[in-house]
């Protein structure tokens, strides 16, 4: 009697390595890299002076003192007091969102429009089959409805 080997440890991660999924998601999440730093230059090199034009051209600049007295050392860092840096929050946000735009618009929208389109069509041939094998129905009945007829009539050669 044979005995049936159980697949090993190793064999069991290269199959989950070599999936599609597996794959296709690290290739997400390294061209996902990739653009954050595009937005966050973007964030930094544009939205962010735009926004400075108001105050400081640096949002993470941005603080309120919650306990007095806050002072900042050179570097920007809070020595003394209690400061909330909602400036840091407001630059992760726009980042956020810019990034969730640019995701939604030219990648996830495009991709929703091209599978609806994609299984419109499909139903549509499936109609388009289910209506001929409809008709094909009907002209095999005419024919015999035309043959019982024919018999009928009187054309038998008894």
């Amino acid at each position: 009697m044979s005995e049936k080997k159980d697949p090993s440890v190793w064999e069991g991660f290269k199959a989950f390595l070599m999936r599609g999924n597996v794959v296709d998601l690290a290739v997400a999440v390294v061209i996902g890299a990739a653009f954050t730093n595009i937005v966050n230059s973007v964030v930094k090199g544009v939205i962010s002076p735009l926004v400075g034009a108001f105050g400081t051209k640096n949002l993470d600049q941005y603080r309120s003192c919650l306990k007095a007295p806050c002072t900042v050392s050179a570097d920007g860092t809070v020595t003394d007091g209690v400061a909330i840096l909602w400036g840091t929050v407001l630059n992760a946000t726009l980042t956020f969102l810019i990034t969730a735009g640019v995701v939604y618009f030219l990648m996830v929208f495009p991709m929703a429009k091209y599978l609806a389109r994609q299984e419109a069509r499909r139903k549509a041939k499936e109609g388009a089959h289910e209506v001929m094998e409809v008709t094909e129905l009907e002209v095999l009945k005419e024919i015999r409805d035309a043959l019982v007829a024919q018999r009928g009539s009187g054309h038998d050669r008894t």
